[in-house]
């Protein structure tokens, strides 16, 4: 972890999502949610270093392209219903180029806490599994503007059509409201201030 990290908000955040009591089985799932290109996954990798090397599932991975939010049923079955039980989940990964789910499955340990990081991860029919919401506080243009300058023009069409989606999927089932925390990332790291959402 970088020194600006080391120092910064990310240990005292560990150790609080550490101290809350479990939220689906024995695990503390915690929920990174914010615009497509916000920085979520950026961070969901620095906050599961601070953890220790908390698991971490990207909703991509269960996403499709016919299906960008219709993914609740698979997180359900493959990750919620076995660390319910105190099992791990097992998934099998969606690839983005050969459009199919891989044949593969890949385990997620039902670890102290686990970050579940995508667009819509505090969605309504999440939420109760979750022990936190933790959102990236950055407008959906300049996360926008982001994401289609991290993809390249060749994917332009996949955004006109992404962005579609999202607006809709959040006009109806929003998450920051929800949110216990906010993130900010400036040129020096993150800070995390409390959210709108109400905590327990």
């Amino acid at each position: 972890m970088n020194d600006h990290l080391r120092s910064g908000p990310l240990p005292s955040l560990a150790r609080r999502l550490r101290a809350l009591p479990p939220s689906v089985g024995p695990v503390r799932l915690v929920a990174v949610d914010g615009h497509a290109g916000s920085g979520k996954t950026t961070f969901a990798a620095h906050l599961a270093e601070a953890l220790g090397g908390a698991p971490v599932l990207h909703l991509d991975d269960l996403a499709t392209h016919e299906e960008l939010f219709e993914w609740t049923g698979r997180l359900s079955e493959w990750v919620l219903a076995p660390f319910a039980r105190g099992e791990s989940g097992r998934y099998r990964a969606y690839d983005w180029v050969d459009r199919r789910f891989a044949d593969e499955e890949r385990e997620l340990p039902a670890a102290p806490v686990v970050l579940l990081e995508g667009v819509g991860a505090g969605r309504r029919a999440v939420r109760p599994y979750l022990a936190c919401l933790l959102w990236m506080e950055l407008t959906h243009e300049s996360s926008w503007e982001r994401g289609q300058l991290r993809d390249g023009p060749g994917l332009t069409e996949f955004w006109d059509g992404w962005k579609r989606a999202e607006r809709g999927h959040f006009a109806t089932d929003p998450s920051r409201p929800y949110a216990q925390l906010l993130v900010h990332q400036g040129q020096k790291g993150y800070a995390v201030l409390e959210g709108p959402g109400k905590t327990d």
